[in-house]
């Protein structure tokens, strides 16, 4: 009897993880007693949002958004299941009055059911407005209002309405789970040097727990917020053993823990883990040591300042479906790489193969990527990363045409993205040097450049970087300059203007790749490749009711066209 308690207990976990929709990863109730909850999940790249509404009724159902919260000015839909099937319409309210039906129906339903006492209602739209009666949605908290009946006679509402603000784009959740504590990993009394670009290394244990937990929220912790730029937690492998201090990369003890477990930019705020992943901690893992990473950013030089900024970890005993992990993907951060001066948009480009996974790992898979954060320096100004399959560009991972030194962050992707194994991914950065007379080394200063995207994903691999590198070998020999020296001089004498910039640009793309997997004990697999060609997947144009219809009328009447041949050939 206990062993069938077991496993009956067993599949009800696998049953709830397996209803798990990975383009409805954000949840929440919209009212106090949990009558009406919405799940939704949205691409920024094809400009398109998904909706999931299930209300404790049998009657009708009224969602939208509001400019103060009220009727007046909304954007509705207004949907059930009644006598004579099921009915769904936009709407925009003129005040406190029955909202009327727009013209233009923009909401494109889904589906649409009623059991139990319940109805759910699955929809979209597309993110921006598509005629002037529908509110766009931002990236700013907007007011969501929501009301019902218990018949499908749409009259007043009574108190079966409410409001609740979210920021829909740019959710982050705020879990307590039970059983759940935290601690930091940080700096302890560090004085930072009177230098413009410092980066200070510290390798440490994290607390040890007999059994295993999953952590599901990080939090900057930040004394200098002028001084510290960003923050990276490395995991290192089973050989060190011992805690370390230092400058990094000026010992090989710091360059051996290369496993990115957590990141955190300037400008960024607390992330939380979506509820089916957490990172691991303690159990099998509680023997690693870690190197916290700090990039202090002195502009000024000043001299004395005392440091004890670094990361909070919130952890819990209720572990999740998945292991979480970061991978590192992008360009590999060398000194050869060099971006001209004078420069408008100066693109470069680094590539994750993931075809080569299985020469560093036992058992790869597929990646769900939840998760990025995208990262150069100063003179970056646009980050895109491109999906491939087959040799052909199936999506865009993540963009970012206004990127802001100033602010990075960990943001969602709005959905859960599978990156099969066999998928190539492109790191592409755009920069702008028209204000440097020299050339702009990749490098660690803030006056160096990367060109980075962090990947948070599940399940966890034992992997710790993808990225790619130019042949250096063959850019010289592309550029008439074979010798190091000689290309060095001649790089930093060339006359560079748009034409100069340009051909330099096309070398650098054209040329063969070094792909590089390096796995979390420091296994690197050396390969190489060609970049592809990056472009542009256009967003999903409005398409209203009418068009719905239109095209359901076409394909029925093709449909009769293809049985009518096949009756009389």
């Amino acid at each position: 009897m206990v062993i069938l308690s077991l496993v009956l207990l067993l599949l009800s976990v696998q049953w709830s993880w397996a209803l798990e929709d990975p383009l409805l990863p954000f949840s929440e109730h919209l009212d106090p007693e949990h009558k009406v909850q919405l799940k939704w999940g949205f691409d920024e790249i094809q400009g398109t949002i998904l909706f999931e509404l299930t209300v404790s009724t049998s009657g009708w159902v009224g969602f939208g958004f509001s400019p103060k919260g009220g009727m007046t000015g909304a954007d509705i839909v207004i949907g059930g299941v009644g006598a004579k099937g099921s009915y769904f319409t936009d709407h925009h309210a003129q005040g406190n009055s029955m909202p009327v039906v727009d013209k233009q129906q923009n909401y494109k339903l889904l589906s649409l059911t009623e059991s139990d006492g319940k109805t759910v209602i699955k929809f979209q739209r597309s993110i921006s407005s598509c005629d002037e009666n529908d509110l766009p949605i931002t990236d700013l908290p907007m007011k969501l209002i929501y009301a019902y009946g218990q018949t499908d006679d749409i009259t007043y509402h009574s108190a079966q309405r409410g409001t609740k603000e979210l920021n829909l784009l740019k959710y982050m959740p705020r879990v307590n789970p039970p059983n759940s504590n935290f601690f930091d990993i940080t700096m302890v009394n560090f004085t930072v040097p009177a230098k413009q670009t410092y980066y200070h290394c510290k390798i440490m244990k994290a607390p040890t727990f007999d059994h295993k937990r999953h952590i599901y929220r990080i939090e900057p912790v930040i004394t200098n917020f002028d001084l510290v730029h960003h923050l990276l937690l490395y995991r290192c492998p089973p050989s060190v053993t011992e805690p370390f201090e230092a400058e990094c990369y000026t010992s090989l003890r710091t360059n051996l823990c290369m496993e990115t477990i957590a990141v955190w930019g300037v400008g960024g705020g607390a992330f939380e883990f979506p509820e089916v992943a957490g990172l691991p901690i303690g159990g099998n893992v509680s023997d690693f040591f870690y190197r916290l990473e700090v990039h202090y950013n002195n502009a000024n030089k000043s001299t004395g300042r005392v440091d004890n900024s670094g990361l909070r970890f919130y952890h819990t005993t209720e572990l999740r479906q998945h292991d979480a992990a970061v991978l590192g993907a992008g360009l590999v951060i060398a000194p050869w790489y060099a971006i001209p001066p004078k420069a408008k948009s100066f693109l470069t480009y680094g590539m994750c193969d993931t075809a080569y996974f299985p020469k560093v790992l036992e058992t790869p898979h597929d990646l769900q990527v939840f998760s990025v954060m995208l990262h150069t320096h100063l003179a970056g100004r646009k980050v895109r990363v491109g999906h491939f399959r087959g040799e052909k560009q199936i999506d865009f991972l993540a963009v970012d045409e206004n990127y802001d030194f100033e602010y990075q962050d960990v943001t969602n992707l709005g959905k859960t993205k599978t990156v099969k194994l066999g998928d190539k991914l492109l790191v592409e950065c755009t920069y702008s040097t028209e204000n440097r007379s020299t050339l702009t080394w990749g490098g660690l200063s803030t006056t160096d450049e990367m060109c980075l995207a962090f990947l948070f994903y599940y399940p966890a691999m034992n992997l710790s970087g993808c990225m790619s590198f130019p042949n250096t070998t063959t850019l010289r020999s592309e550029m008439g300059t074979p010798g190091l020296n000689t290309w060095l001089n001649m790089m930093s004498t060339k006359t560079w203007n748009d034409t100069s910039i340009n051909q330099y640009q096309q070398t650098l793309k054209r040329i063969d790749q070094l792909v590089v997997i390096a796995d979390s004990f420091k296994n690197i697999s050396r390969n190489t490749g060609l970049i592809p060609n990056l472009s542009v997947i256009p967003s999903a144009p409005c398409m209203s009711g009418c068009d719905t219809k239109n095209l359901a009328l076409l394909w029925l009447l093709l449909c009769l066209l293809v049985q009518f041949m096949q009756k009389y050939n």
